[in-house]
């Protein structure tokens, strides 16, 4: 179906509805009626007040949530594009591994706040380079070799951020173990402001990127005849997805699959033209991080961390994939 004016207004706004929608519900899941009907005072933000936890905790962590839904979202839309590759995300290219163990490595070292989030975006786009010097052929990086580099070097940061966890002392093995799992129960609004801005600015560039992400995904060969800078853009597409993840990671820690979900999700109801894809995913991405984070603090009587709802969710998702290329394959 062509993408006219119309129905990329369309699209997008009943996105922009059901995300907001989400995040207008998720903060209320478990409030009382007789305070949801509250307008909410100046008195909220007294620790005694009830509505406290609504406006200092759960607030700040439906809008961090919603920014890093959208940071991992639009990084594996846009990575899927230019490897030609469903499986291609974040998560399964090591970058998000590669994050985490950078932040592990601050954690061991003795650093604490904004010394291991600078260390997780450091890690992250250092993954980015690795796995790309690794998997280059020439002056081309074949997709598969690309997934296949990324998924090996996850498996490597992954294994020693294991061992640094099993030599750690009791207080930093806490740490290193409640960072590794990835959650917003210390999300804060000063988090969210520190890292909306750079997030912003990496999504607009990824749409920007839109029309040359849609030319990628049918090969370099073909995108270069349409006039598309190949390197280039595949540089900035990089850049601007490592950025995301890094950025994502030092807020929140690593979680997993919500740029593989989402963007096959959004890609079978609104269809493979990126310029409604990206923002589609991106709102869809915000959307589904905040109904897990919800499902995480409510489905038992004890919080689990939002990493670990994506990941069972995410694998599933991932399993159904393969089994659908197997059954695909051999028709």
């Amino acid at each position: 179906m062509r993408l006219t004016a119309k129905r990329l207004a369309v699209t997008l706004a009943a996105c922009v509805v059901a995300c907001a929608a989400v995040a207008m519900l998720a903060p209320l899941v478990g409030v009382t009626l007789e305070h949801r009907l509250e307008i909410l005072p100046p008195s909220a933000f007294d620790p005694a007040s009830p509505l406290h936890e609504l406006v200092a905790v759960r607030l700040p962590r439906v809008l961090a949530a919603l920014l890093l839904g959208a940071a991992l979202s639009g990084a594996g839309c846009a990575l899927q594009a230019l490897l030609r590759n469903p499986l291609a995300e974040p998560f399964t290219l090591g970058i998000s591994s590669g994050s985490s163990l950078a932040a592990v490595l601050a954690i061991q070292l003795g650093l604490a706040g904004w010394g291991v989030n600078a260390a997780a975006l450091v890690g992250a786009i250092g993954t980015l380079v690795i796995v790309a010097r690794l998997a280059r052929v020439g002056r081309q990086l074949p997709p598969a070799t690309l997934v296949l580099a990324g998924v090996t070097i996850s498996m490597v940061c992954s294994s020693i951020s294991v061992m640094i966890q099993c030599t750690a002392d009791f207080a930093d093995g806490n740490r290193i173990l409640s960072w590794m799992v990835g959650g917003f129960d210390s999300a804060r609004i000063a988090d969210v402001q520190l890292v909306a801005i750079p997030i912003g600015v990496a999504l607009l560039g990824l749409i920007a990127s839109a029309r040359s992400l849609d030319a990628l995904a049918a090969g370099p060969e073909l995108a270069a005849s349409l006039g598309v800078a190949v390197g280039r853009t595949q540089a900035i597409v990089f850049g601007l997805a490592s950025l995301l993840v890094g950025l994502a990671v030092a807020v929140a820690g690593p979680i997993g699959f919500v740029g593989l979900v989402v963007p096959h999700a959004m890609r079978a109801v609104v269809g493979p033209d990126h310029r409604v894809l990206l923002p589609a995913s991106m709102l869809g991405g915000g959307a589904l991080l905040v109904t897990c984070d919800t499902l995480a603090r409510t489905v038992l009587p004890t919080h689990l961390p939002a990493g670990a709802v994506t990941a069972v969710l995410g694998g599933l998702f991932f399993l159904g994939i393969l089994v659908a290329r197997k059954r695909k394959a051999s028709l």
